[in-house]
């Protein structure tokens, strides 16, 4: 046996000395999780509260004509939309004085890469994900290779990570192509990051939001009815426009789910 299996704590051990919940009926344990319900309702309806104020936020002008290493070459801040008019781009920390260079990035970047949902999805909402570091192309390939990860990842070449507040920490930055201009629309940072990874998170941070007609968003901007655009993530550019059948499928089952109490 390996000397750092012996270490392993089992399962549950180190745990005896915790003060637990109590014990209870399933009625009474029910009644619990439906005032807690109310609660998480309520966060969850704060939560799109934010992000439609996030829609409203001013917008700044990039002006600075910042230029990045990629897989094909030399990249704009305009080559990383990929044609979309939204951008999301993280500053991951993997370079050299990074704790586990040149076999890892940092591991707080990595643990978020590691959560990053397919992103056909983002892109068929007009949204572009993409990761930045000022390692070379060359060590990208190789740690995308080793970890699995498929997002698009640049090299900073310039003063792109200091202009942006991501020179010394992690950072989502979120840009908007318009009129042949790029704006900064938002930006996070620190647990803001936690929360990132899914298509709705990364979708509530951008100008557009979601794009549904359920949500809060100024008048023009563009929104399709829900469920309706989903698809599986091998299958947007084989099927552009919503499937008939599941238009169907969806519209019956969103009917159901409006006649169940207290559904948002």
């Amino acid at each position: 046996m390996d000397k750092s299996d012996t270490q392993k704590v089992p399962p549950g051990e180190g745990r005896s000395g915790m003060q637990t919940p109590p014990v209870v009926s399933p009625e009474a344990w029910e009644t619990a999780r439906q005032e807690m319900l109310i609660k998480e309702k309520e966060l969850t309806r704060a939560r799109d509260a934010l992000a439609a104020a996030r829609r409203r936020m001013p917008w700044t002008a990039v002006e600075k004509n910042y230029q990045f290493e990629g897989p094909q070459g030399k990249a704009t801040l305009l080559d990383l939309f990929e044609g979309r008019p939204q951008l999301i781009l993280y500053r991951a920390f993997f370079e050299p004085g990074v704790f586990g260079w040149p076999d890892h990035a940092c591991r707080g970047c990595s643990f978020g890469a590691d959560q990053v949902s397919h992103l056909a999805h983002l892109n068929a909402r007009d949204t572009t994900l993409v990761y930045a570091s000022r390692a070379s192309q060359p060590d990208i390939a190789r740690l995308k290779a080793r970890m699995g990860w498929r997002m698009p990842w640049y090299t900073i070449t310039d003063s792109f990570d200091l202009d942006f507040g991501v020179h010394e920490r992690h950072g989502h930055n979120v840009f908007f192509h318009h009129n042949g201009r790029i704006f900064r629309t938002y930006f996070i940072n620190n647990r803001g990051d936690e929360a990132m990874g899914t298509t709705w998170n990364y979708l509530d941070l951008t100008p557009l939001g979601r794009q549904e007609a359920w949500e809060d968003s100024p008048a023009g901007y563009p929104q399709t009815p829900p469920y309706k655009w989903w698809n599986w993530h091998d299958n947007y550019d084989a099927e552009p426009s919503p499937n008939p059948k599941w238009v169907e499928i969806s519209d019956a089952g969103e009917a159901a789910f409006r006649k169940r109490p207290s559904q948002d």
